[in-house]
């Protein structure tokens, strides 16, 4: 008999059908005559009840059927007398796929999450991890549909580059040469002539520098990839490998950039609140009672925006009245994420864009302001999380380009390549990233970014 999905069987009302599911046990109960089984298997936070008269079965196979078994059923669609769902399975057979036993760490009981990230291959399981990751897939999905909606093209940046697109350092080496027994000069610096590539090469920190090429010829692209970064920090902020989104654009402005952050991130609120709606209730009664309210304040609410001297004055009045912060403020300072939140939670009590930072914060490639002082770089800040999106408009002259280049110590020689794109038909573009799992963090309202992504790569782990 064809399996039918959980999921497309609740929502079926041909009660007498003969159906069969397969799924994994969350719970099972009952009495000497019957048992309640009541079995997931991926497709939907639901479950289907199954009802198994017990005089039916062999009492050493329903003896296999714990928490975490897997089964095959097959049985009598019928309408169910219980409350919570509209239909149920009356077994005629139930095959035992796999069982569990009761060293399944995933028994039914209060796991903290710390306990459940040791068992990451095992947590999928679990009805909390099955909606983040559902909802993850549908975050996904929502932006391609934004982008391709919106006439951008989906550009492939490359994993492997020999340049830093931040200027920080902190990369992933990568390389074919023999760890213990390194190749050096005369000098005693390492000779990469048969390394692989013949020059250092790292993983990925960002696709922005190779996104300004694309959108340069393309118009308007986006990149969405895994990224890399060798940070040894243990923050609930924090991985050394997640997904970034990377549109880049030609011929646009700040308030044209500022524009996109805001309806691509409502976009995808919106789609969350219209496509996850079970996975989102189950979270708002589990895990954050607040999170449909803080999503629909994000759809139905138009962003402020904000220059960042106007949010320094808004910090230091707060200090004078009596606000307390671990990190002093000052003007240059870089804002923590005790101050974004102060802004956006308390005082707006709404998301912030921030815009012209001062120019010794900010990344080589934005665009210098006619001050001199700041760059047009703009940061989405969120409630719960602070900076979600972090963009900028890029600097097209190519002397100024330079300047900043020279600010970070980085070598004109070494991003030739990219310097071409403001000797070659150069013209004003920007563009923004987004940190994919900070996403998945808002619309989840989970607490840590390793549990919105399978299998967190942080320092010192790196299981599964």
């Amino acid at each position: 008999m064809e399996r039918t999905k959980i999921k497309e069987l609740l929502e079926r009302t041909d009660f007498g059908a003969e159906v069969c599911v397969k799924g994994w046990v969350r719970t099972r109960r009952g009495s000497k005559s019957v048992n309640f089984i009541a079995l997931n298997d991926g497709s939907t936070i639901k479950n289907v009840q199954i009802v198994a008269d017990v005089e039916k079965f062999d009492a050493e196979m329903l003896k296999l059927i714990t928490t975490g078994a897997c089964l095959s059923v097959e049985g009598q669609l019928v309408e169910s007398q219980g409350a919570g769902q509209a239909a149920e399975v009356q077994a005629t057979s139930i095959q035992v796929l796999g069982t569990c036993g009761s060293d399944f760490p995933m028994q039914k009981k209060g796991q903290t999450f710390e306990y459940m990230r040791q068992h990451a291959h095992l947590r999928l399981r679990t009805n909390t991890f099955g909606a983040v990751f559902r909802i993850r897939h549908n975050m996904a999905m929502a932006i391609h549909s934004y982008f391709h909606e919106h006439g951008f093209f989906y550009f492939h940046s490359p994993i492997i580059t020999g340049s830093d697109a931040e200027g920080a350092g902190q990369m992933f080496q990568v390389t074919t040469q023999n760890l213990a027994n390194l190749k050096k000069d005369e000098a005693g610096k390492i000779d990469y002539s048969d390394d692989f590539f013949g020059k250092p090469t790292n993983l990925t920190v960002s696709g922005q520098l190779e996104g300004e090429l694309g959108a340069t010829a393309l118009g308007a692209i986006y990149t969405f990839g895994p990224t890399f970064r060798a940070e040894n920090s243990n923050t609930p902020r924090h991985l050394a490998e997640f997904w970034m989104i990377e549109p880049e654009v030609a011929f646009i402005d700040l308030d044209d950039l500022m524009d996109l952050e805001e309806d691509f991130i409502k976009y995808c609120v919106r789609w969350a609140l219209d496509n996850c709606k079970d996975d989102l209730e189950f979270l708002n009664k589990m895990v954050d009672n607040t999170l449909l309210d803080r999503l629909h304040s994000v759809v139905d609410t138009s962003f402020v925006r904000l220059t960042y001297t106007e949010g320094i004055s808004l910090l230091e009045k707060a200090i004078s009245a009596g606000k307390k912060f671990e990190f002093p403020v000052y003007w240059g300072c870089d804002l923590a994420s005790e101050h974004e939140r102060y802004l956006v939670e308390e005082y707006f009590k709404k998301p912030v864009i921030m815009t012209d930072y001062p120019k010794e914060i900010k990344a080589f490639y934005m665009k210098l302001n006619a001050d001199g002082k700041t760059v047009q770089g703009t940061d989405v800040l969120f409630p719960q999380i602070g900076e979600i999106i972090g963009g900028s408009i890029r600097e097209e002259d190519h002397d100024k380009l330079i300047d900043g280049m020279a600010r970070f110590n980085i070598h004109p020689e070494d991003m030739s390549w990219y310097l071409d794109t403001r000797k070659f038909g150069t013209c004003p573009h920007g563009g923004f990233g987004l940190g994919f799992e900070r996403l998945i963090l808002f619309v989840t309202g989970m607490q840590n970014i390793r549990d919105v992504i399978p299998f967190p790569r942080t320092p010192n782990s790196a299981e599964f």
